[in-house]
């Protein structure tokens, strides 16, 4: 694994602001225009107002959302609503949360991690990244310079060697608390004993780095050490190989703990000529073998467990709006083939996914829709629910997305990857499509800051 290192994190000081929980977000990203004005309102020291500030009439280069999240950075500290670690800490991290009926915790540890550029060592993306969120984060590190959110980091440790040295360090500790607005717990523990620290960074050794979460800012992060490199050597001056922007906030978590999971992403698409369940069979050709799945937007929970008992990546759930029916189809050699054909650039695993399967054989090519408007990207079958019910209206959707409102032609159903496909994908040199994953919950932000200078 890259070098990973304790540091002295900003925290915010639990007797200026009461609650943890008054403070915290989760990201930037997931934050729709209600959520921020509840944030707002919730707290004046809320974080929102640094990871995600409100734009104002009158704004312009001097004054705007990115430098006013500085003022407030730099005004909390000197008030004292935030402090910066006495001693450097690798940050234990827990959270507790239901999912299916289920009980979870997931653990992991917040560190600073080494940058390395994506191919040229141990850190591996699995998502390709947009210009434009890049952009808005750079401005923003800039101004504050510091890194207000984690990056989320897999590794492999079958035997949760590092974590575990970790927890015996915390055992009889009280943690710091958070709930988020979902009623997640978070749980955080500084650990600054050195000789724990010094084991840690051992157990991890050479292991790999995959990017769950945070490629935007992850690059973003090379980005800004770049730029503060190059305007160093403009004035003669050398780039310190141990200043803070060498380095990131990471939060890591072994591939093998019991808490972490993998959930879908489906897909809501609008574009597409209407077509009926008939149509689309027809289109679908000798590619899949299908069969009718009932009709109605409410049939989908009962489609989308029928597909996670299959648990097969080559099966999709389709609904056409047309005539509201679902089609479950399932995909044929020939349609591997075709698949080989028209994605020959790419490894068997990233052919072998749904979202790949779904987006290069079906959307592409079968029906022809190379350049549909991006779906709307959803995570509950609720959701998907709603959406066939009641279209879409302009805003943003859980990923952020911005979405141009209207009716769905099609839904999709389609599995998750799987811890395993971002490992071989992501050693294979390659990035899987969008959202083909969606890590649950959230890393919250707010819990520790790391500074950058």
């Amino acid at each position: 694994m890259p070098h990973i290192s304790a540091f002295r994190g900003i925290r915010y000081d639990l007797g200026h602001v009461g609650s943890l929980s008054e403070v915290i977000a989760p990201p930037y990203d997931v934050i729709d225009a209600d959520l921020q004005t509840k944030l707002y309102e919730q707290n004046d020291a809320n974080c929102v107002r640094l990871i995600l500030g409100r734009d104002e009439p009158n704004d312009d280069e001097q004054s705007n959302r990115y430098t006013r999240a500085a003022r407030y950075l730099k005004r909390w500290l000197q008030d004292g609503v935030l402090f910066t670690e006495a001693n450097p800490a690798i940050y234990v991290y827990h959270q507790e949360f239901e999912e299916a009926g289920q009980k979870y915790t997931r653990r992991g540890f917040m560190c600073r991690t080494r940058l390395e550029p994506f191919g040229e060592g141990n850190i591996h993306p699995h998502e390709e990244t947009h210009s434009g969120a890049k952009a808005d984060r750079l401005k923003l590190w800039q101004n504050c310079r510091a890194n207000l959110s984690q990056i989320f980091g897999l590794y492999p440790d079958p035997e949760n060697v590092a974590q575990n040295l970790l927890e015996e360090a915390i055992v009889g500790q009280t943690p710091l608390e958070a709930t988020d607005h979902l009623g997640i717990l978070h749980r955080i523990w500084p650990v600054t004993d050195v000789a724990v620290i010094t084991k840690a960074i051992a157990a991890m050794g050479e292991k790999p780095v995959y990017i769950a979460d945070g490629h935007h800012r992850y690059e973003t992060a090379c980005n800004y050490r770049d730029q503060l490199a190059a305007e160093l050597a403009q004035k003669g001056k050398a780039f310190d190989e141990q200043h803070p922007a060498n380095f990131v906030l990471m939060m890591c978590v072994s591939m093998s703990d019991p808490g972490m999971i993998v959930l879908p992403t489906h897909r809501l698409f609008r574009g597409l000529p209407a077509m009926t369940s008939e149509d689309l069979c027809e289109r679908l050709g000798d590619a899949f073998t299908t069969e009718p799945a009932g009709e109605g937007p409410d049939r989908a929970p009962e489609v989308w467990e029928e597909i996670e008992t299959e648990d097969q990546q080559s099966t999709v759930a389709l609904f056409t709006a047309k005539d509201q029916r679902w089609t479950l189809a399932r995909l044929t050699d020939a349609g591997r083939q075709k698949l080989a054909a028209v994605a020959e650039d790419h490894c068997d695993d990233w052919q072998g996914l749904g979202v790949s399967i779904l987006h290069r054989l079906i959307a592409d090519t079968l029906l022809d829709a190379a350049n549909l408007p991006a779906p709307k990207y959803v995570r509950s079958i609720e959701e998907v629910v709603d959406g066939l019910k009641h279209g879409d209206s302009v805003g943003r959707d859980h990923t952020g997305q911005e979405s141009s409102g209207g009716q769905f032609e099609l839904a999709a159903l389609v599995m998750p990857a799987t811890l395993e496909h971002i490992r071989a994908i992501s050693n294979a040199a390659e990035r899987m499509p969008a959202k083909s994953t969606y890590f649950y919950p959230k890393l919250l932000s707010g819990l520790v800051f790391n500074p950058l200078e």
